[in-house]
């Protein structure tokens, strides 16, 4: 099983097949649980082969995906939707919203191509997906920067009685930062991966690993910088953040989505409406543009918020 690989931080494991391999091993505990997919069942081929009565396969047809995942879930099952998040999060929204969230259903999204990691151009990035899948009333949204949390979260959603969504970066080659079995996370948590008195930097998803790069380089220059892997954004840590902010004063907020609408815009709300405020903020992530073709890292270098971006926007903001 994933959890079981030997752990190195830094290297790489398919997050897509810790959640394929996870799943699996839920079906076999509970006879609840479905696998089902709008033509993105890599994942879940050996779950198909395992489990054929309990997956289905609805084509390009994420709305129909969403609708049927909310029958089986009146059902008294646990669906487990696996899918590309621009679709997940937009083609169906007005299904999730209100077949599955007005309901509040038990039904899992884990979604892979988060921010500009897709490498299909603009169609295929997931820029808008926190904003839009946040607004939806009983929605919980998570974003996992370590493959192996995947498989925590999801033994985690077994007793969690409402809609869960799952973002994951590319899901192929993904950042182990943790040792397996080490944190145990939950749902409204966040977790300091890296301590620093300086300055904070939260992050989520595939950025948490840049922000503690982007750390590295400040040690350099005598900068301790303490890094915050918020992957809960919905519910927020607020305790975590007002922490953060009495104890380091700057906040930097680093994410791979629209700066606008994701996790930078949650946290200011949080501060706003407690009236607690950091000696300095800022945001770096992606800008209003639709971006072009390449990987997750030209882009991230391309529009500014890789780990250079972030070491810099920190030196600036400690002048």
């Amino acid at each position: 099983m994933a959890d079981k690989v030997t752990w190195n931080f830094g290297e790489f494991l398919s997050a897509r097949s810790v959640a394929g391999e996870t799943i699996i091993e839920l079906a076999k505990k509970y006879p609840n649980v479905w696998g089902i997919t709008a033509d993105q069942g890599g994942a879940l081929k050996q779950f198909k082969k395992d489990f054929p009565e309990r997956f289905i396969d609805v084509g390009i047809a994420e709305q129909n995906l969403s609708g049927i995942a909310a029958g089986l879930a009146l059902e008294g099952n646990i669906p487990f939707i696996f899918g590309m998040i621009p679709f997940m999060s937009m083609r169906a929204c007005e299904q999730n919203r209100t077949a599955i969230c007005y309901q509040d259903l038990p039904v899992r999204f884990i979604g892979t191509g988060g921010g500009l990691t897709s490498g299909a151009g603009s169609t295929h990035n997931a820029m808008e997906d926190i904003g839009i899948m946040k607004s939806l009333v009983n929605m919980t949204v998570l974003s996992i920067g370590d493959p192996n949390m995947v498989r925590d979260i999801m033994l985690l959603s077994m007793t969690y009685p409402h809609p869960l969504y799952l973002r994951l970066a590319q899901g192929k080659q993904d950042r182990m930062l943790y040792e397996p079995g080490k944190y145990e996370f939950k749902v409204g948590m966040g977790l300091i991966a890296r301590e620093g008195k300086d300055v904070t930097i939260f992050a989520h998803g595939e950025m948490v690993f840049e922000a503690l790069e982007a750390a590295n380089l400040l040690k350099e220059d005598g900068i301790d910088t303490r890094v915050v892997d918020m992957y809960s954004i919905k519910p927020l840590d607020k305790d975590l953040l007002f922490k953060c902010i009495k104890e380091t004063g700057n906040i930097l907020v680093l994410e791979d989505h629209l700066m606008d609408c994701g996790l930078a815009s949650v946290i200011s709300d949080a501060c706003m409406d407690e009236g607690i405020y950091p000696r300095k903020f800022k945001r770096l992530g992606i800008p209003q543009i639709y971006a072009g073709f390449g990987s997750g890292e030209q882009l991230r270098k391309k529009y500014g918020y890789d780990k250079t971006a972030a070491a810099a926007a920190v030196k600036d903001m400690l002048k």
